[in-house]
């Protein structure tokens, strides 16, 4: 028999979430076209699943060329974005066989597609409007422009989109100086616009589409973290901007004992009974991906009731409190983030960490079962 320890993805909150994001952008003047960002084995939920939760995008974007072609084979057609384009030289075969759509954001890459001895119908071009990741800078800007002026000329490369990435986008004036960089640097080129992830497009909107617009630009925005039911912003949860959690990590209690006070609990006691205490030892530990640094009052759900762990999380258990959970036992079920438990957001501020780490992290030793 299995550890009895799941990630169940749920492709209905998937879809919903998807859909109200396209809400969001379609009230907008112009309306955006959406990436689905799929990178990290889709923030840990699996790449088909996503392809099945994810069918009302206009693309999906990702990192690698192996999670491209798993796209691919479980049938989907439209457009595909690799949010970091090729590595190296091969890469572009692979590229143009199945029909991806590399971002170029140095010069190295676009010495690779004059080299290239094909051609591809559209390339984004990604520039550094002060998040110093990746990008061209003004210092080389006009270089690249030259370089791809000549492969337009050429008949070796299409359409060119504009895209760049917010530092700050959670801020109400976080969009202020990149978005005023980001129109410097693309003045008097054709072209669509790509600028907007979860967080632009939750809470700038407008001022997005409304700048677009005054140039006459299409747009393209790529949600992420918030369309697997984890919030982009600090201070707001996901449920109360309406996001369903598409993860929900789930075991079972495995054993069960009572504890007398002055006993310790765990490697290091770092949590010692003050009282005389009932506690549950749950499989899933850090190598599950669930985090060891979180402390002592992390929430988690044991037979539908919140309690806490205790002590500190080990590679394969953790143990919670049962105190007040009389019916709990061996094969209580229990929650560790997602449906019927604490938010996964919940559980990232307890560790002092963010939802992305914990979805992303993870790992493929837990049965990943889609709904």
């Amino acid at each position: 028999m299995p550890r009895p320890i799941q990630a169940i993805v749920h492709t209905a909150a998937l879809a919903h979430n998807l859909d109200l994001v396209r809400g969001v952008l379609q009230g907008t003047k112009p309306s955006s076209n959406v990436w689905a960002v799929i990178k990290a084995n889709a923030y840990g939920h699996g790449i088909e699943a996503a392809v099945s939760g994810f069918q009302e995008s206009d693309g999906l974007a990702l990192l690698d060329l192996d999670e491209a072609v798993r796209a691919r084979q479980a049938r989907w057609d439209k457009p595909i974005l690799l949010l970091e384009g090729p590595f190296q030289m091969s890469d572009l075969g692979l590229v143009a066989h199945h029909q991806l759509t590399p971002v170029i954001h140095n010069l190295e890459q676009l010495a690779m597609l004059r080299a290239f001895d094909g051609s591809l119908p559209a390339i984004y071009l990604k520039l550094d409007t002060g998040m110093t990741r990746l990008g061209f800078l003004p210092v080389n800007l006009q270089q690249a422009f030259d370089q791809i002026d000549a492969l337009v000329r050429d008949g070796k490369l299409g359409k060119v989109t504009y895209m760049t990435h917010f530092a700050c986008a959670d801020r109400l004036d976080g969009l202020d100086d990149p978005l005023q960089r980001f129109v410097q640097m693309v003045t008097n080129r054709p072209g669509a616009w790509c600028l907007s992830n979860s967080a632009a497009c939750l809470l700038h909107a407008d001022k997005v589409a409304g700048l677009a617009a005054g140039h006459g630009r299409s747009l393209w925005s790529r949600p992420g973290i918030c369309l697997y039911g984890a919030s982009p912003f600090s201070d707001r949860a996901a449920s109360d901007l309406g996001f369903k959690p598409a993860m929900t990590l789930r075991s079972e209690l495995i054993s069960v004992k009572d504890v007398q006070a002055g006993e310790g609990i765990g490697y290091g006691r770092m949590f010692v009974a003050d009282r005389p205490m009932r506690v549950g030892v749950v499989a899933c530990g850090y190598a599950d991906g669930y985090p060891r640094h979180a402390p002592t009052g992390t929430p988690v759900a044991v037979g539908g009731q919140i309690t806490r762990i205790l002590g500190r999380v080990s590679m394969d258990m953790m143990t919670v409190d049962l105190s007040g959970l009389s019916s709990a036992g061996v094969g209580t079920p229990v929650v560790l983030w997602g449906e019927g438990g604490p938010s996964v957001d919940e559980v990232a501020k307890a560790a002092a960490t963010i939802g992305y780490e914990l979805l992303s992290g993870v790992t493929a030793r837990v049965p990943r079962v889609v709904l």
